[in-house]
C-alpha cells in the first residue's frame, strides 16, 4: 500500500490509504487533501415494507391484550333487548350495561398493554435498537450520528413523535420510500435512521 505524503513511515493508514480526517470539513468551494466520507446510500436503510411488517408484528401484543380485556367486558355485561310492536311497526331496543369484573378486565388489560409498549418501544427498543418486531424483521433504530441506540427516554418521545407521521393522511410514514435516508418525518426530529443488523 502507497503511504501518502506527509503520513508517518511504516505506519498503516486508514480509509484505503488516507489519514483519517481531523476537524470540520473544509469550505464550500475550498479544497483539501483529505477525502471525507460520503453519506450511505440509500440501499443501506432498511426498506419501507420491512418496517411495515416490524411494525404489525409490535402491534399483534398490544392489540391482543387490548382484545382480551374487551373480551371479557362483552362476555360479563347485561345484555337486555326490550321488542314493541304497535299499529304503525315493529321496534327493538337493546342495552348493555358492563358489570364491576368486565370493566376491571378492560382496564388491566389495557394497562397492561401500555406497560407491554412502553417496555418494548422504550426499554427495548432504546437499549438495544431493535423492538421484538425490528429484532424479527433484523434491523435497528440508532441515532444518526453515533450509530449507537437511543435510550429508553429518546426512543419513546420517537414514537409520541410518530403522531406527526400521522397528521396529513399518514404521509409522514411513507416518508421512507422517497427519502434518501429511508426516514420518517419522526425519524428526522429525533436525528434516527434505521438500519440492518
Amino acid at each position: 500500500m502507497t503511504v501518502p505524503p506527509g503520513f508517518p513511515p511504516g505506519d498503516t493508514p486508514p480509509w484505503g490509504g488516507y489519514p483519517a480526517p481531523t476537524g470540520p470539513p473544509p469550505a464550500f468551494g475550498a479544497h483539501s487533501a483529505v477525502p471525507y466520507p460520503t453519506s450511505l446510500p440509500k440501499s443501506a436503510y432498511t426498506p419501507w415494507l420491512t418496517r411495515v411488517a416490524a411494525y404489525l408484528i409490535d402491534l399483534v401484543p398490544v392489540a391482543l391484550l387490548a382484545a382480551v380485556g374487551q373480551g371479557i367486558q362483552f362476555a360479563t355485561a347485561a345484555n337486555s333487548c326490550i321488542t314493541d310492536q304497535t299499529d304503525s311497526g315493529y321496534s327493538l331496543a337493546c342495552s348493555s350495561h358492563p358489570s364491576t369484573l368486565g370493566v376491571a378486565a378492560s382496564l388491566v388489560f389495557g394497562m397492561l398493554a401500555v406497560v407491554f409498549a412502553l417496555w418494548n418501544y422504550g426499554y427495548r427498543q432504546g437499549i438495544t435498537g431493535s423492538s421484538i418486531g425490528k429484532s424479527v424483521m433484523r434491523f435497528k433504530v440508532v441515532d444518526e450520528a453515533t450509530d449507537r441506540p437511543i435510550g429508553f427516554g429518546r426512543s419513546v418521545l420517537r414514537q409520541f413523535a410518530h403522531i406527526i407521521d400521522g397528521l396529513l393522511c399518514n404521509i409522514g410514514y411513507l416518508f421512507p420510500l422517497w427519502d434518501a435516508k429511508r426516514q420518517t418525518i419522526a425519524d428526522k426530529i429525533m436525528s434516527t435512521v434505521c438500519l440492518p443488523t
